[in-house]
């Protein structure tokens, strides 16, 4: 897995955390979700994310943290996402610290997004527009916490409860997404591909999968019906590569 300055391949506001809000009851300001990932390659470890996903009566911010482990130049990126309560960009900032300095920010200006891209302290940044609204998601190959709140989004669009029984209509749903370090938009398609049995912390149990298709590459999901459905593994087959919750 390669961790990029200029990478390839959205939160838990209140619009789309119905899910998460109807089942916790957690107030304004609360923290959603908060931990770490561990990124495998080959079955060994190459890069740690702490991420933490707060929501407010005003929206949600995600702040995420990316280390690479055990080279001489570890990589070093952090971002933040905000978003209304409508679900809506506000701003996404992405930072660079190691092995070089880059700077990346993306907002919303009428029907556009505008990213600004600056790669030297005091250098005008480099602009590109995206005709896209702002309820686009983000996302972030190197930010994997992403993948969670774009989950999240299926779920409150495609599920419901139903007699206390929480339950999804089949089939995939197709979301527009713009990927920032790449200066590019796409289209992936989310859906769920039944439940599957594997290992979380020493113990087996059956989760829900999904599967996330764009372009040519297809990743695997695994979420926690028993906790918020938050994402537990994520598995990049094409890549060797696994991501799992600490």
């Amino acid at each position: 897995m390669k961790f990029r300055s200029l990478a390839a391949v959205g939160i838990i506001p209140v619009l789309f955390v119905g899910l998460a809000s109807a089942s916790s009851k957690e107030a304004p300001g609360q923290t959603v979700d908060s931990g770490s990932f561990g990124i495998y390659v080959n079955g060994q470890r190459v890069a740690t994310e702490h991420f933490t996903i707060q929501q407010h009566g005003t929206g949600s911010t995600v702040n995420s943290q990316l280390r690479e482990e055990g080279s001489a130049e570890k990589a070093s990126q952090s971002s933040l996402m905000q978003l209304t309560d409508k679900g809506e960009l506000i701003r996404y900032e992405w930072h660079e610290v190691t092995p070089e300095k880059t700077d990346l920010e993306l907002l919303p200006n009428d029907q556009f997004l505008i990213e600004r891209v600056t790669t030297k302290p005091g250098e005008k940044p480099f602009e590109q527009p995206f005709l896209l609204p702002a309820s686009t998601v983000v996302l972030d190959n190197n930010f994997f916490v992403h993948r969670e709140l774009l989950a999240w989004r299926y779920l409150a669009q495609n599920c419901k409860t139903d007699g206390g029984k929480f339950q999804c209509i089949a089939g995939p749903i197709s979301f527009g997404v713009v990927v920032p370090q790449d200066r590019l938009s796409m289209r992936v398609t989310l859906e769920p591909a039944g439940r599957e049995k594997l290992q979380v912390s020493g113990k087996e149990r059956e989760l829900p999968r999904f599967d996330l298709k764009f372009e040519d590459n297809n990743w695997s999901l695994w979420l926690d019906d028993q906790d918020h459905f938050k994402i537990v593994k994520i598995a990049i087959a094409s890549e060797k590569t696994e991501i799992v919750r600490d």
